[in-house]
């Protein structure tokens, strides 16, 4: 029997309600970097300065969550954005139903995921998020919708391998430069909070200025109510068909380089992931029947199955198993 992802009520409480844990997400993120100390302390004052200027509503939390913490590091993780994911929308008898991977190549982060009550305006929400961490990248409202967050390609300025490093880099920057656009994690966060039914939360996503390239995928409680958002920062591609997407734009383009956790070159990974996605047919099924290669790999770290018309939510914690896939290391279940 694997450990019970944790179930905590953020109503209320402190901004950290695991100081250990939440430490133990930043070492599990920048303990293996040579250099991650002073990386952390040269980024944090970079990233705290634009959160200030995207007009985030929750630069307060960070701030508190960096001051409970007392590490450098905590601004820096906020502003990272470095992750593969598979995401499918599909109908059950249910309702639709949004099924998830994140995919990062930090041991410890599957065991260290909690599932966070929240409240807004709109109602009640379930996160699926870490300890100290202020977005959400994947969250059910249930009643209303669950989204989640994929991201997008980054820009290719050089087709040369040899600067593929200063694409990283450029990207980079690119999402910390402008003001009045939110980090999508953020944006995502405040749908969860004030948006009482699909129809808003799709609009807000599709018109909201985000900071960097993000792709969405969000369902509803009835039928039909499944889309993927594919958002650059003040445009929207939608779609309403074949929801199901990787790490990828719909229409390739030399200009972008998906991005990718896993084997093989970038486009030829997406494709086998979204393909895999695309033919599995258990959508009535809870019991991660699509959690297999190349979907499941050595960096999954967490796969989330959401239906907001049935109110459920199951969770499962990975890590890596030495054999070049994955083991569960936690699991949840709310019904």
């Amino acid at each position: 029997m694997v450990p019970v992802v944790p179930l905590v009520d953020a109503s209320g409480v402190a901004p950290v309600t695991s100081r250990e844990r939440a430490l133990a997400v930043r070492e599990a993120c920048l303990g293996w970097l040579p250099l991650g100390g002073l990386l952390a302390r040269l980024a944090d004052p970079v990233v705290r300065r634009w959160m200030r200027c995207s007009g985030t509503p929750y630069l307060g939390e960070i701030n508190a969550v960096a001051r409970a913490l007392g590490r450098p590091g905590i601004w820096l993780l906020h502003g990272a954005y470095l992750f593969g994911c598979t995401a499918l929308a599909d109908e059950g008898r249910e309702g639709p139903r949004l099924r998830r991977t994140l995919d990062w190549p930090f041991p410890g982060l599957g065991r260290l995921v909690e599932v966070v009550r929240r409240r807004g305006t709109a109602g009640g929400y379930l996160n699926v998020t870490w300890p100290g961490f202020v977005g959400v990248l994947t969250a059910v409202a249930p009643g209303r919708f669950a989204a989640s967050i994929n991201q997008a390609p980054m820009r290719r300025r050089t087709s040369l391998t040899a600067f593929l490093w200063l694409d990283y880099a450029l990207n980079a920057l690119d999402g910390l430069r402008g003001t009045g656009r939110l980090p999508p994690e953020h944006l995502l966060r405040h749908v969860f909070e004030i948006c009482t039914s699909f129809d808003e939360a799709r609009r807000t996503l599709e018109t909201t200025p985000v900071a960097r390239p993000v792709l969405f995928v969000l369902v509803g409680c009835h039928q039909g109510e499944r889309v993927v958002i594919e958002r650059e920062s003040t445009c929207a591609r939608v779609y309403l068909e074949d929801t199901v997407i990787a790490n990828a734009w719909r229409q390739l383009s030399d200009g972008w380089r998906p991005r990718v956790c896993g084997e093989g070159t970038p486009a030829e990974n997406n494709r086998r992931r979204t393909t895999a996605m695309r033919v599995w047919t258990g959508c009535d099924s809870d019991d991660f029947g699509w959690a297999t290669a190349p979907v499941l790999n050595s960096k999954t770290r967490l796969t989330v199955e959401m239906c907001p018309a049935a109110g459920t939510l199951k969770v499962a914690g990975w890590e890596a198993d030495g054999r070049g896939s994955a083991t569960p290391a936690t699991a949840f279940t709310d019904v």
